[in-house]
């Protein structure tokens, strides 16, 4: 039986590789556009990004942002998808992460982190969706990594078990910032103040089995005189607490074998 020839690779299944493995892209002949870089194309995309969100995002919009045509936005980078990825490291940059102190404390340095990772996706709404599809290669991205993984390191566990104890925790920090990014982009699009949505939404809930609500009513309490920001603040830092207290727990398991 004669072999079968194998088919030749379709350029289109083959994976995405990150704009920051890829070597330096080599420029167009010609001249560059003056007055551009690609630093500042990076910096207006994150603005437009913040200002209108991703599913409208596009080349075209940015060029017209930039007074440019797209043609020279194309000069800088190859695509969107590369534009996105730049974009998510450079707002990424903008969290506060101190230094690790030599003799900092492993479960302050990672609840500062935790709470810098949540409110850099408050502030950039888009990068949730962005940031479950590109690879965190960037260097804003490898100093969050490096700052988390000596935090680990510090705890005593077993190098083995570190990446599990921050999976745990910054797992927990990405979805639940990803839910609150998609509630803020709902209230956002529908033109209504959070509590107004809020409103809303429960008026459309009456069929609802008042069983459930009373269950959720009972974990997840409404406190009179607060808003629904300081309540998700309050949410978001109890479970912290209790992700932090988990990878404690196996600390001390640890140190007692």
């Amino acid at each position: 039986m004669a072999p079968q020839k194998s088919s030749p690779p379709n350029p289109a299944a083959a994976p995405q590789v990150s704009v920051w493995v890829r070597p330096p892209k080599e420029r167009k002949r010609g001249t560059a556009p003056g007055g551009l870089s690609r630093q500042r194309i990076v910096q207006a995309a994150v603005e437009l990004l913040d200002a209108e969100g991703d599913q409208g995002f596009s080349m075209r919009r940015l060029a017209a942002e930039l007074g440019v045509t797209p043609m020279s936005v194309y000069w800088y980078v190859d695509n969107k998808g590369e534009l996105l990825e730049l974009a998510l490291d450079e707002a990424l940059g903008e969290m506060r992460i101190p230094p690790l102190a030599e003799d900092g404390d492993w479960r302050d340095h990672l609840r500062v982190m935790a709470h810098e990772y949540r409110d850099f996706y408050r502030r950039h709404l888009w990068a949730t969706r962005v940031a479950g599809e590109v690879l965190p290669l960037g260097p804003n991205a490898l100093f969050f990594s490096s700052s988390a993984i000596a935090a680990a390191e510090r705890t005593g566990l077993p190098p083995e078990q570190c990446g599990g104890a921050l999976g745990l925790l910054f797992q927990f920090v990405y979805g639940f910032a990803t839910s609150e990014a998609q509630q803020l982009i709902r209230v956002r699009e529908s033109g209504l103040t959070e509590e107004a949505y809020h409103e809303a939404v429960m008026g459309l809930a009456s069929d609802i089995d008042p069983r459930h609500l009373t269950n959720a009513e009972r974990v997840m309490p409404h406190k009179e005189g607060t808003t629904l920001s300081t309540q998700r603040d309050d949410t978001f830092a109890a479970s912290l607490e209790i992700a932090l207290d988990g990878i404690e727990a196996r600390v001390r398991r640890v140190r007692a074998v």
